[in-house]
């Protein structure tokens, strides 16, 4: 597949070496030396990718990912003379999804560039599937029975007994994925593939959260869960037999 590339330079040297491989393997390649002219261009085109410096003129780029991750998943490489620890960890908490450090090999940067925009494809692609399959829940007015809860999926109730337990739209997602796939163990990956896109700033540690929510909300012992049960090293199970 070809992509639009966006890379954000000020060096110009470094800016058209990059280009160059990238626009050979066939992709369309937009050039910005500073924020500015990369705003302006994210304005106008449905960009895929951005590779983005750090040291920029005005805005730096650590600022211009913060701002980018706000209101958009655009696929985003640091790229970077700077080799302090903290600069990278920084750069990846603000949403950046990889870092390379100058002098970098632009085949490299190609091949870092094509296994990151197809596992975003992927991801994508399990999003649409998941949003097909909650649709087709609600649809269908399905009605789960476990222990001593019904859940509504329709009309997003939970009730334990005749009282109503409050979920969080996250929370309530996670527990359709478990609803339908009872009995198997779940990786985070793939649980967080289904609730990242209404989810800000989704991580690793997003999945662990919401589990300890809804046992806070459900399990009679937090102690000794038996809804959701950790599987150490592959993820979470849920226990119960639905019916």
């Amino acid at each position: 597949m070809t992509y639009k590339i966006l890379i954000v330079e000020d060096d110009p040297i470094v800016r058209i070496k990059i280009k160059g491989h990238f626009a050979q393997a066939g992709h369309t390649v937009f050039e910005a030396d500073n924020g500015t002219v990369m705003k302006e261009i994210l304005s106008k085109e449905k960009i895929d990718l951005i590779l983005l410096d750090i040291n920029l003129p005005g805005e730096d780029g650590i600022q211009l990912t913060r701002e980018v991750r706000n209101t958009s998943d655009i696929a985003i490489i640091m790229v970077t003379g700077r080799t302090d620890p903290i600069d990278r960890i920084l750069g990846l908490e603000m949403g950046a999804d990889d870092y390379v450090t100058k002098p970098v090999e632009p085949r490299e940067l190609l091949v870092r560039a094509k296994n990151l925009l197809w596992r975003i494809q992927l991801t994508r692609d399990a999003l649409d599937q998941a949003e097909a399959a909650w649709s087709q829940l609600e649809k269908d007015d399905s009605r789960f029975c476990f222990l001593d809860f019904e859940f509504d999926v329709a009309q997003r109730q939970l009730l334990k007994g005749s009282e109503m337990v409050k979920l969080t739209k996250a929370e309530y997602e996670l527990l359709v994925a478990f609803i339908t796939h009872p009995n198997r163990v779940l990786g985070r990956d793939r649980l967080l593939n289904l609730i990242s896109h209404r989810v800000d700033t989704p991580s690793d540690r997003t999945i662990d959260v919401l589990i300890r929510r809804l046992r806070n909300k459900m399990e009679e012992s937090i102690k000794n869960p038996k809804i959701f049960i950790t599987v150490h090293g592959e993820g979470y199970l849920f226990a119960p037999e639905v019916i």
